[in-house]
């Protein structure tokens, strides 16, 4: 076993405990900063396993922008910062969570590993000159549309943080007969 084979397993660990975290945790801004911690240590395991170019875009693209933009979004909509009663999830459905994340695990173990067949693999060095061509070439025109998408996303979110929070109620109008005529001081 390697150094990198221990950070590795241990960044690891880091991100999948931080992931746990951000799922099990009551409070809905403390989940997306465990987010930020999950995120950025998955970012470090890329970074051990040398694509440098595939860390630097998740720390850009999720970290970056899209945690920030689902903070920006809670502080926009005024959702609850502390734990709520209504978003917590009874016994029953943590159970059932639990057991279909080991269910979706043992599933992917078990697919996974015979796969490989218990032999090591090498990975090719990648080229970042031939992955930004072909970013930035033909594929080009799906991310500005995903930009636009995470623009009208932010404009909506505004939108509806603006919105009255209390119904409002119509008013009645005066009509004009209603109104008492000014004389100007003159008697009619």
């Amino acid at each position: 076993m390697t150094t990198l084979d221990i950070l590795f397993a241990a960044v690891g660990l880091i991100t999948a405990a931080s992931a746990v975290l951000a799922v099990t945790t009551h409070h809905l801004v403390h989940a997306a900063l465990w987010l930020v911690v999950t995120l950025g240590t998955l970012a470090g395991c890329y970074l051990i396993l040398g694509a440098e170019l595939v860390a630097l875009v998740q720390l850009l693209i999720y970290v970056g922008a899209v945690v920030v933009l689902v903070l920006f979004a809670l502080m926009l909509t005024r959702a609850p910062i502390g734990s709520s009663p209504e978003h917590s999830a009874s016994l029953v459905q943590r159970v059932a969570a639990a057991l279909i994340g080991a269910g979706t695990t043992a599933l992917f173990a078990s697919v996974l590993l015979p796969a490989m067949g218990g032999e090591l693999r090498t990975t090719r060095a990648g080229d970042t000159q031939s992955i930004a061509t072909q970013l930035f070439g033909s594929w080009v025109w799906p991310f500005e549309l995903l930009s636009l998408l995470l623009l009208v996303a932010l404009i909506a979110a505004l939108a509806v943080s603006r919105m009255p929070t209390t119904p409002t109620t119509p008013t009645t109008r005066t009509s004009v007969d209603d109104i008492p005529a000014k004389t100007g001081g003159k008697s009619a």
